[in-house]
């Protein structure tokens, strides 16, 4: 089964014990989801990207209902701007492309969904992994790429740094294991302009963040 970059991002984020995501997935993962919409467009041949313009380059329909809706607002859109600034306006708006790449995610028979409630007030949605297959392939190709010195392909160089953007690589990887292989965890997130591109931008909104503070 073929995943897109947002799904298996989406997976990545899950706890595997409890069908919710990670604590740590919020808020960085809401632009880390957001670049890897953008991420895809840019594997399809959609569109092209730098730090200061983001175009259409190919307006063909892509066939997956929320990149078509994404490439059709880059393309309506009469003001250009460049990636973080897509970054942050898809970013405010992840809850709802979360929602339904879960949805197509449960319709494939990757997730199942469970309803319920937090504290016995709050609605709540769970996403259990059906076999755990999907997610346990896509962790066995980062860390061939990550242990193994794989050559990666274009895809996992640009998951591999929105994984390293979003920090969730200590979710998935020891504290020892990670401070062996961060060294090759910066070179592959380094590799592609495209990944610089859209790792570096989530990096920036991250910093400005952090120096805001949380608000209240």
């Amino acid at each position: 089964m073929s995943l897109t970059m947002p799904e298996e991002l989406l997976l990545l984020m899950l706890d595997d014990g409890t069908g919710r995501l990670f604590d740590r997935a919020a808020p960085s993962g809401d632009y880390a989801l957001a670049a890897s919409v953008l991420a895809e467009l840019l594997l399809e041949g959609r569109i092209h990207t730098d730090p200061e313009h983001l175009a259409v380059t190919n307006a063909e329909p892509t066939g997956d209902a929320v990149l078509d809706e994404v490439l059709g607002r880059i393309r309506s859109e009469t003001t250009p701007h460049g990636t973080r600034w897509w970054i942050e306006t898809l970013g405010s708006e992840a809850e709802g492309f979360r929602d339904r790449y879960f949805d197509r995610l449960v319709e494939r028979g990757v997730l199942k969904l469970e309803e319920g409630r937090f504290l016995w007030i709050f609605p709540e949605r769970r996403y259990p992994q059906i076999s755990g297959k999907e997610e346990r392939e896509v962790k066995a190709r980062l860390m061939a790429v990550i242990f193994d010195d794989h050559t990666p392909s274009p895809r996992d160089a640009l998951l591999i740094g929105l994984v390293r953007a979003a920090g969730l690589f200590p979710l998935l990887l020891a504290s020892h294991e990670l401070d062996h292989v961060q060294p090759r965890i910066d070179a592959v997130s380094e590799q592609q302009e495209l990944s610089r591109t859209l790792t570096d931008a989530v990096r920036d909104i991250f910093t400005d963040l952090a120096r805001v503070g949380p608000v209240i």
